[in-house]
């Protein structure tokens, strides 16, 4: 009989109902370097695109212009001659206009469904991998404060496609040279044109662009064109782990190669 001093009875996989295992887990190999890579390569990414954020220097080598700082939208920004200088936050904002803008992409991608699944491994640890303890609690998944947050994806995909059109508009001008003369070709530009393609095939490949275009059709034989494009951006969904990391690493590139030119540590070699 219940005396109501017993002990508290574990939940989840550890629960009264389930099997009496003592091991925390059965699994053999190092389950847990995937966690660990992502939570590095992540975290590596974090520190990086802050410190750039927050520098408020180095971002623009004509024709080049990081696309942290993408459109500018204060008037604190570089002169960029021809570039997506919108002053419409005025003289009062005085930090790094970067700020302005990467809360956009940040959101698109914190928000997406590759990375929910990377951070939720590499840092909430839930679940950490196959045939291990779930360390929590209680799963409540994404119903809950902060993880509901995450229903917010699809409002965040349609701020980033201004974003991909604006880093498509500067792949453009870095056809110029220092001059803006039209006709130059640079290093700098064949990183700016694998960052933009790999920028857009991460952002078409994601899940609710696919539902967009598709997941709600009842007939897609009374819609061939949108059926056409939900297979194809289906194909792009299949690599989007892959799209995820390789565009996360060229839009750090891309900063990186216009820090090097604005501090003068590198000049672009001109191939015309």
């Amino acid at each position: 009989m219940a005396t109501g001093t017993e002990p508290h009875t574990d939940t989840g996989v550890r629960g009264a109902a389930r099997a009496a295992i003592a091991a925390r887990h059965l699994r053999t190999d190092r389950w847990w370097l995937a966690p660990a890579a992502t939570a590095g390569g992540l975290l590596a990414f974090i520190v990086y695109s802050t410190w750039r954020a927050f520098a408020n220097s180095d971002y623009y080598a004509a024709p080049y212009v990081s696309p942290f700082y993408s459109p500018c939208l204060a008037e604190n920004c570089v002169p960029m001659k021809g570039g997506p200088n919108w002053e419409i936050f005025g003289s009062w904002w005085t930090l790094s206009p970067a700020l302005l803008i990467l809360v956009f992409p940040l959101g698109f991608r914190l928000t997406c469904y590759y990375y929910r699944k990377a951070y939720y491994r590499g840092f909430w640890a839930s679940p950490p991998a196959c045939a291990v303890a779930e360390p929590h609690r209680k799963y409540t998944g994404e119903t809950r404060f902060p993880l509901i947050l995450q229903n917010m994806h699809r409002y965040f995909f349609y701020a980033a496609l201004p974003v991909a059109v604006i880093l498509t508009y500067d792949t453009a001008l870095a056809f110029r040279d220092a001059e803006y003369a039209w006709g130059h070709m640079g290093l700098g530009t064949v990183v700016f044109l694998v960052n933009i393609v790999l920028i857009w095939a991460y952002t078409l490949s994601c899940h609710s662009c696919r539902h967009i275009i598709g997941g709600r059709l009842r007939h897609f034989s009374r819609h061939p064109v949108r059926y056409r494009l939900w297979g194809l951006v289906g194909r792009l969904n299949e690599r989007h782990m892959l799209l995820a990391w390789s565009s996360l690493i060229s839009v750090a590139l891309a900063d990186f190669y216009v820090y090097l030119l604005a501090s003068g540590a590198f000049v672009d070699p001109r191939f015309f």
